[in-house]
């Protein structure tokens, strides 16, 4: 059997299912923060693009207005959709049309 102890820091505990359960949920938890990464890194892209005109030393207040509020409908947006997915999810397992992963 493979030992993931080098890939998680700790010794070796519990079952083999436990071992397996964390690995997973390491895993899991690194996905999500290299996501976060990157819609923080894109959306900050965006923004600045449509709102910074010309660079400069600091950002006018214009600038910083805009990009705030480019910002903040962004992140609206991406909650609202996240939020309709993860009910279609739910509502497809309910239902039994998708199998858990």
């Amino acid at each position: 059997m493979v030992d993931f102890s080098s890939l998680t820091g700790s010794k070796p505990s519990g079952s083999s299912a436990e071992q397996k359960e964390a690995l997973k949920q390491r895993v899991s938890s690194e996905i999500a923060m290299a996501n976060a990464q990157q819609l923080i890194s894109k959306a900050t892209d965006k923004c600045y693009q449509k709102c910074v005109t010309w660079p400069g030393a600091s950002l006018s207040s214009k600038e910083q207005t805009c990009v705030e509020r480019c910002l903040e409908r962004y992140f609206e947006a991406f909650n609202i959709v996240s939020a309709t997915y993860v009910r279609r999810i739910a509502a497809e397992r309910a239902s039994g049309a998708l199998a858990d992963a």
